[in-house]
């Protein structure tokens, strides 16, 4: 499977500091929105109105993590993720970790290594 290839699920959740204009995360977000998908922000320092702190709380079924979060942090999102019943996650450059691959792979996950706004680029 390859990162265009989550492209045709609509159910997704960007993680990471979707709040900060400044961060890819936020243009993620937003651009995922434009483009017509059921996406919504988790950021664990941060919930609040404008995003989740926790997958628990998003209120429909996820397809798809992205992960724009540090290694560290995004391990616990996508062992959550599996708690919630997430297939595919979709780590962002910089986000990735061996632990985070082998997790996935443990545990029936898909984890791609990719960008969405390169891959929303090649459908638009």
């Amino acid at each position: 499977m390859k990162a265009q290839d989550f492209m045709s699920y609509k159910n997704w959740v960007v993680a990471g500091d979707v709040l900060n204009s400044t961060k890819y995360a936020f243009k993620i977000l937003n651009s995922l929105k434009e483009a017509g998908y059921n996406v919504e922000g988790v950021n664990p320092k941060y919930g609040g109105e404008e995003a989740y702190k926790s997958l628990k709380e998003v209120p429909y079924e996820i397809d798809v993590i992205d992960l724009c979060i540090h290694p560290s942090k995004g391990i616990n999102i996508v062992k959550e993720g599996k708690e919630v019943g997430v297939k595919y996650v979709l780590i962002q450059p910089g986000a990735e970790s061996e632990e985070i691959i082998n997790y996935c792979k443990e545990n029936g996950i898909v984890a791609v290594e990719g960008c969405a706004l390169v891959e929303l680029s090649k459908i638009q």
